[in-house]
């Protein structure tokens, strides 16, 4: 029988986890100088992106709860980056000029981090990442 600490290095859950915990460290590390997470960035390219673009779209596409974007969102909007028109029971988003303004420190940010993990892991690192999202895309079905 193989010993349960072994099994941690087998098991996906934890593995996983160790994997997001370490990018999430080199990413917080690469965004530092845009004072963004990388997950309020990529609201705000999205929103710059398509301008009209609702938070339950930008939920499903970043694979994130509703309340999680709305909570980005407000940050986002209170930081004057975003703003948020009511059409109905829709909201719209787009970026503001400082929102915009920020994106190619956005843009530095993710190369940086890119450059980062891959001197790590090596020219595997674009394969790895697509077969993650392949798994993630299965698993989610």
């Amino acid at each position: 029988m193989t010993k349960s600490s072994e099994l941690v290095h087998q098991c996906l859950y934890f593995t996983a986890g160790s994997l997001s915990r370490a990018v999430g460290r080199l990413a917080d590390a690469a965004f530092a100088p845009t004072g963004l997470s990388p997950s309020h960035a990529f609201v705000l390219m999205l929103a710059a992106e398509e301008p009209g673009i609702g938070p339950g779209e930008l939920a499903e596409r970043l694979s994130l709860a509703p309340s999680t974007v709305t909570r980005f969102v407000d940050q986002l909007v209170a930081k004057g980056l975003l703003t948020r028109t009511a059409e109905g029971r829709t909201a719209r988003l787009a970026a503001t000029s400082r929102g915009l303004g920020l994106l190619k420190g956005v843009e530095q940010a993710w190369k940086r981090l890119h450059i980062a993990y891959a001197s790590v892991l090596g020219p595997e690192a674009d394969r790895l990442a697509r077969e993650i999202d392949a798994a993630c895309q299965t698993l989610g079905k």
